[in-house]
């Protein structure tokens, strides 16, 4: 039988990526990224993506796979990881799964299916939303699917887009809620977690920290090959922004510290709901150990889930 997945997961800034490495060198594992802007090659900095000589020489999957052109794909994601998963477990290798992207995590290792997709049609539809604007989009979602257009929000484009491309490629109405959570890959999750003025005390440090680091030129240097997802990664649209002439490099600066705290609040609601998670506080001194006791009960089968929808600390 093949060895748990490891998954750590939670909000930005809380120090997944160096748990992860905590774990994967206790472990003997290998190291799958779960956060989808990180799957661009040259989009390094503004994702806080750790450098090579970072690794600790700790081998990592699902980086850099992408050119930035290119548009991010869930299904394909699940396809790739889980190939990963499987060569790792070949070689004797458990896996460290590390990322805030959500719904990367479950097609990771939930049973779900993805609807299929069409760049044609959803580029035809975005370029409708763009010039018509989204609410007339949603209009015609009303009239097709009322339980989606109830439960998607007018303004979530992306949202919008996807439904209407499902119900014109399949002629069924788009299934806007997930199943529940349900292991295909076997594992045990693990959330980070700390209290709302930390987490922005850490997300105004990152943030500062890439504009050292070189955002600006990093961005300027892909500016004319960003695809249109990779356009909107956060940091990225923002510093477009500033390219354009639109804002100045101080609006620029406190508009990435904005949508990285809104990003945080989203990526907490969305683990947060998720039963299974089994959430430690990032500040804690023993937080590896206490990590490494979670594996080890999950491994001997005595780790049950949390079972109850848990608010995190930073909601």
């Amino acid at each position: 039988m093949s060895p748990l997945v490891v998954a750590v997961v939670g909000p930005t800034a809380t120090g997944k990526s160096d748990l992860a490495l905590d774990l994967a060198e206790h472990l003997g594992a290998d190291v799958l990224n779960a956060d989808a802007m990180q799957l661009y090659r040259g989009m390094d900095i503004g994702t806080a993506k750790l450098a090579v000589d970072e690794r600790r020489g700790i081998e990592h999957h699902m980086l850099d796979v992408l050119d930035v052109e290119q548009d991010a794909s869930v299904a394909a994601y699940q396809r790739d990881a889980r190939a990963q998963v499987d060569l790792a477990h070949a070689r004797g290798r458990r896996v460290v799964a590390v990322g805030g992207s959500g719904l990367y995590v479950r097609a990771l290792l939930d049973h779900l299916s993805m609807a299929p997709s069409d760049p044609v049609v959803r580029s035809a539809l975005e370029e409708r939303a763009e010039r018509d604007g989204p609410g007339v989009l949603h209009d015609e979602l009303a009239r097709l699917d009322p339980p989606a257009a109830h439960r998607i929000p007018r303004t979530n484009t992306r949202r919008i887009v996807r439904a209407l491309e499902v119900i014109a490629l399949t002629g069924e109405p788009w299934t806007a809620e997930l199943p529940e959570p349900q292991y295909e890959v076997p594992a045990v999750q693990i959330g980070l977690d700390t209290d709302r003025a930390m987490l922005d005390s850490r997300i105004a440090v990152r943030v500062e920290r890439m504009w050292e680091l070189g955002l600006l030129d990093e961005v300027r240097g892909l500016a004319g090959r960003l695809g249109r997802t990779a356009s909107r990664a956060v940091g990225y649209a923002q510093v477009l922004s500033l390219l354009a002439g639109e804002c100045t490099a101080e609006q620029a600066r406190t508009d990435v510290a904005v949508a990285t705290r809104r990003l945080a609040r989203k990526q907490m609601g969305w683990f947060g709901r998720d039963p299974r998670v089994h959430w430690l506080d990032a500040r804690r001194p023993d937080l590896v150990e206490e990590a490494l006791r979670l594996v080890a009960r999950a491994d001997m089968g005595t780790l049950v889930d949390p079972g109850t929808r848990r608010r995190t600390l930073g909601s």
